[in-house]
């Protein structure tokens, strides 16, 4: 890749050039290798990622390509969801990548198993199994309104969207 960090121009982001010209400088120094990419180990050396226990999450997301690193086009993609511009073409694209981290095997429902999985990423040995699964089971009875036992994006919505979580994901 080199220095030229372009993009196709059918690519949809939420960024101007100045702002895709700063993220690519952002970019190539991240890129310590210059293979064009980021590894999970570039993207850690990010200090404000070192304390995310979702940010593998976040990289699997990240990398459609499933290559195990971020090419410039999918950092490009994966971060103009953030964007405060993001909100004005998509009110719920952040709601909808954060129901994406919970959604492990990407069936459009956050299973009690994947609800627990990502939590337990988040609490580590701060929580007894046992007592996650409580949080997790009170958690899938109050958001799950069909009763069908998962949590749908809409039933995702109705809960988080109350709250200001998609406001402060803000790139």
């Amino acid at each position: 890749m080199g220095n030229n960090f372009t993009l196709p121009e059918d690519m949809v982001t939420n960024f101007d050039q100045d702002e895709i010209r700063r993220l690519a400088r952002r970019f190539k120094k991240l890129d310590m290798d210059g293979n064009g990419s980021l590894s999970f180990e570039e993207l850690m050396s990010l200090p404000e990622l070192h304390q995310n226990p979702l940010v593998s999450r976040v990289l699997d997301l990240f990398d459609t390509d499933n290559d195990g690193e971020v090419n410039f086009k999918e950092f490009i993609s994966g971060m103009s969801m953030f964007s405060v511009k993001g909100d004005e073409a998509d009110p719920d694209a952040k709601l909808k990548f954060a129901f994406r981290v919970y959604d492990m095997d990407n069936d459009g429902f956050i299973s009690n198993g994947e609800l627990f999985q990502v939590l337990k990423m988040m609490v580590g040995t701060n929580l007894k199994d046992s007592q996650l699964q409580q949080i997790v089971d009170k958690t899938i009875l109050y958001a799950d309104k069909d009763g069908d036992g998962k949590i749908s994006f809409d039933e995702f919505r109705d809960v988080v969207g109350k709250t200001d979580v998609k406001m402060n994901v803000v790139v």
